[in-house]
């Protein structure tokens, strides 16, 4: 659960996230957070679009664990794009979280609405004001979520900070090689998001079943491990303290080489993206 990846200006990022998206019944996201943290997490992931950035300061306060030990991450809500749209409601997710700074924030999409036809500018002029954020010390590290290999053709010539991370959906059938392969050649660090997708449909695969059996392992496991193996950052949520604890115990194993080709090409019957 110490194990981290070093972000490009230096500071570390714990390779594995709680993740709280959905999570706005109170109880529920209070809990959740605390439980996480109870059980050695120390990487938080919420968002303005979740509704729950008050909730999740809350459970970090009732943890006890301290501000310090934690790695906070939150995002930029869509209707807020735009350099003082977005330098405004960076203040203003630093007050509902209860902190004076975040580890990570993300411009949380490249396309939204009102910016169809110009998505461009507004991804250069939304990103100043993460730079200047930045500079001022309120965010320690920013980056991206959800960006293509034509979103960064367009930001990263455009930058003077370049991210530090981008954070898509990954998982097995969901490869996004030619973003990873950009995004990382570009010095940002990956973090998946939705990693546990493919369950459903794995607990009918008999290749994945003996997995389980072979590394007595959740499926659930599997995936995580499977993402830390690939040097991804998993984002996993949930609001069941079993599964928290559950989804904690992947660095006691390695999934072998030829078990990481299988899930490399698996192929996914869910929807193809977002």
């Amino acid at each position: 659960m110490n194990k981290t990846i070093t972000l490009a200006n230096g500071n570390n990022i714990p390779i594995l996230g709680y993740g709280t998206w959905r999570n706005v019944n109170p109880k529920e996201c209070v809990d959740g957070v605390k439980w996480a943290l109870e059980y050695g997490y120390r990487h938080i992931d919420t968002a303005q679009m979740y509704g729950n950035e008050e909730l999740v300061g809350e459970g970090m306060r009732l943890s006890g664990v301290p501000r310090e030990e934690i790695f906070l991450t939150s995002k930029l809500d869509n209707p807020d794009h735009g350099y003082e749209n977005a330098k405004r409601t960076i203040d203003e997710s630093l007050e509902r979280l209860g902190t004076d700074y975040l580890d990570l924030f993300l411009i949380h999409w490249p396309e939204v609405a009102g910016h169809e036809e110009d998505w461009q500018e507004d991804n250069i002029e939304t990103w100043r004001a993460l730079e200047d954020a930045y500079e001022a010390g309120k965010l320690k590290a920013i980056g991206v979520s959800n960006f293509k290999v034509k979103h960064l053709e367009n930001l990263l010539p455009n930058c003077r900070i370049a991210p530090m991370v981008n954070q898509i959906r990954l998982h097995p059938g969901l490869n996004q090689e030619d973003t990873v392969k950009m995004s990382r050649e570009a010095g940002m660090v990956i973090e998946a998001w939705s990693p546990l997708s493919p369950i459903p449909q794995m607990e009918e695969d008999e290749a994945v079943n003996a997995m389980t059996e072979k590394y007595q392992k959740s499926i659930a496991q599997l995936l995580l491990r499977y993402c830390v193996q690939k040097g991804y950052v998993p984002l996993t949520k949930s609001v069941n303290e079993d599964r928290i604890r559950e989804n904690a115990a992947i660095f006691n194993f390695q999934i072998d080489e030829e078990d990481m080709a299988y899930f490399d090409q698996w192929q996914w019957q869910g929807e193809l993206f977002f």
